[in-house]
């Protein structure tokens, strides 16, 4: 009974170790992410993350709007090259390279076009890469706020 027994734990040891590797390997935020407002809880929109030479970018597609709001909003507020430009096709991140392990990202900027101040930023995938926590913050990390994005694809 004892060998059997551990026979079997050594068994799901094995797989479960297999099974984290394999997703260490695959994890990344490159994907299809829905924004969630860390004040209200509902969907903002989505944001479409690619790498290129190692470093991750953040593209809007989509704005989750009410019905009487403008559905193609411009950045009025952005000070920079986006200003009242469309917020939709606005790239909102940047510089976003790998902080050591494979869960973890930073040094990179985010926009936030509600206010069209840029911040500071880093990113941690968790929950098996379905979701991914976005801090923004001025400074220090201590400094700031974050947003939980889950994976939409």
């Amino acid at each position: 009974m004892r060998k059997t027994f551990l026979s079997t734990f050594g068994s799901f040891a094995a797989l479960a170790l297999t099974a984290s590797l394999a997703w260490a390997q695959d994890a990344s935020p490159v994907g299809l992410w829905k924004t969630i407002d860390d004040e209200t809880g509902k969907p903002k929109s989505l944001v479409r993350i690619t790498e290129s030479n190692g470093e991750l970018r953040g593209k809007v597609e989509k704005l989750f709007r009410d019905a009487g709001e403008d559905q193609n909003p411009k950045c009025e507020k952005c000070e920079d090259v986006r200003k009242d430009q469309p917020i939709i096709g606005m790239t909102i991140i940047t510089g976003m390279k790998k902080d050591g392990d494979a869960y973890n990202y930073s040094g990179g900027q985010i926009l936030d076009p509600a206010s069209g101040k840029i911040y500071k930023s880093k990113m941690s995938l968790g929950d098996g890469g379905k979701k991914l926590d976005v801090r923004g913050y001025v400074g220090v990390p201590m400094l700031g706020r974050t947003q939980t994005w889950v994976r939409a694809e």
